[in-house]
């Protein structure tokens, strides 16, 4: 049994390196979709509660204001970063989420680089470049979900 959390900026590939673990038979919830967040941007924390109460493998995906209130429930939280121009590009050609496309938004990931990456950089036990490929990414989590394997 073990819990993840991936988290990291906009583009930076949070969603992708979800979906190969999801391929490779994980268990995997996407927190930016089906009510996980509430209107103020924070975590359903009694939802999130009982995500994370049974004893079973799951890998969660998301980043939000109160996230640090659950780190104590993740074996491993994983800050997956790459640089603000790669965020950038990123966000602008993706098509299965509109969230970057305009320049305002783009102004707020290139802020949210500044002020909030480091916040999450200080609670993660471990930062993974999200250029790298997407496969070599998901062995790595993997290895904190199964160790010794």
């Amino acid at each position: 049994m073990s819990r993840i959390l991936v988290t990291g900026m906009s583009g930076v590939g949070k969603t992708t390196l979800l979906h190969e673990l999801i391929r490779r038979g994980y268990h995997g919830i996407d927190t930016d979709h089906d009510g996980w967040v509430l209107p103020d941007g924070t975590w359903d924390e009694a939802r999130m509660l009982a995500l994370l109460a049974p004893e079973r493998t799951v890998v969660v995906s998301g980043t939000v204001e109160n996230q640090g209130r659950f780190y104590d429930r993740f074996a491993a939280v994983v800050l997956l970063s790459a640089p603000v121009e790669v965020l950038i590009d990123r966000v602008s050609v993706r098509t299965n989420n509109p969230y970057g496309n305009a320049r305002a938004e783009q102004a707020v990931i290139r802020q949210q680089v500044l002020d909030v990456e480091p916040l999450l950089r200080r609670g993660a036990t471990l930062e993974l470049d999200g250029r790298r490929p997407v496969s070599e990414l998901a062995d790595d989590v993997e290895r904190l979900l199964a160790p010794g394997r």
